[in-house]
């Protein structure tokens, strides 16, 4: 049991090394007291308006959540905003983005629906995400005409994507891949596997309706639309006016970066990536770190703060008795 335990724990400590790393490449390529100083100049309508398009962003992906486990259990938008939350509240204080299994805790043991199945709409989540942020970076870059690191790092996030897709193809149609039954009779020895890889495969089964498929991908767009328009927000806040181009890179670009297994809140590899993304669209070093500490920080005073109400709201619920998952249309 302790061997099984490992590898989380190698990987949480790898991701705490990592943001170490990333925050002194910050410091010492940016002049830190100009930045506060940028900051302490910040206009409070402006953060205003960019905590506003960051709670939109946040609802709107909780709506898509709920969209893609619908075909799995009807939960009301509500909760699944709080089991969002909770999930961003975990990933705040826990390194390599551990939430993604609290929510999916949570919601198996609040609404009675399988974990793993609940943890296979959140793989779908994220392989969605990932298709979308890197076509934003990518028509941001042919827009700006960016070159260098920073066009290399989204065509390694495009590869990335795509092995994404495919394997998520293979999840949903494993049981026809050549070999699967020879597969399925090796896994009869341990029941429990089989048994997780089926309702696993029931979560990831979502993607394959494409009216919920298309759902996804048109509120990802949304969210992200938000999102850049909080960045655009907060550079105005800071007295930088960023084009929509340069909101998009910089949005999409700290979203891949947070792929990176890194320490709690993705601490340090999001204010790197800001810094040398800004710095490849003409925007200084300071400014960059700013509007990067200005969106993070407000993410996460709103994620931690709408998490601590989901979990005392969540804390009064009993548990359900986890119920099989719908038969597919």
């Amino acid at each position: 049991m302790i061997r099984v335990a490992r590898p989380p724990i190698l990987r949480a400590v790898l991701g705490i090394a990592i943001s170490f790393v990333a925050l002194a490449f910050v410091a010492g390529s940016v002049d830190l007291s100009a930045t506060a100083g940028v900051l302490a100049g910040a206009a409070p309508g402006w953060l205003v308006a960019a905590a506003a398009f960051l709670v939109v962003d946040v609802a709107v992906r909780a709506v898509r959540w709920q969209r893609l486990l619908a075909p799995v259990a009807g939960v009301s938008l509500p909760r699944v905003l709080g089991y969002l939350l909770i999930g961003y509240l975990a990933n705040n204080v826990l390194p390599a983005r551990l939430g993604e299994l609290v929510r999916c805790h949570y919601l198996g043991d609040r609404e009675g629906v399988s974990r793993t199945t609940a943890l296979g709409t959140v793989v779908v989540e994220r392989v969605v995400d990932i298709v979308v942020v890197v076509a934003i970076a990518a028509i941001a870059i042919l827009v700006l005409s960016v070159r260098g690191i920073v066009a290399g790092a989204v065509l390694i996030g495009a590869a990335i994507a795509a092995l994404l897709g495919v394997g998520l193809a293979v999840g949903i149609a494993a049981h026809r891949v050549p070999g699967a039954d020879r597969l399925a009779g090796m896994t009869a020895r341990w029941p429990r596997a089989g048994e997780l890889a089926t309702k696993l495969r029931e979560g990831l089964a979502v993607a394959g309706r494409p009216r919920t498929l298309a759902e996804a991908l048109t509120l990802s767009v949304v969210a992200w639309g938000a999102t850049l328009l909080a960045f655009a927000a907060a550079g105005q806040a800071v007295g930088v006016e960023l084009t929509i181009g340069q909101a998009s890179l910089l949005a999409a670009g700290v979203a891949l970066a947070a792929a990176i297994p890194s320490g709690p809140a993705s601490l340090g590899t999001y204010e790197l990536a800001a810094v040398r993304i800004g710095q490849a669209v003409g925007v200084s070093a300071e400014a960059s770190l700013a509007i990067a500490i200005l969106t993070h920080g407000l993410t996460l005073v709103i994620t931690t703060g709408g998490g601590l109400v989901a979990l005392a709201r969540v804390a009064v619920v009993p548990p359900a008795r986890e119920v099989e998952a719908p038969p597919a249309d």
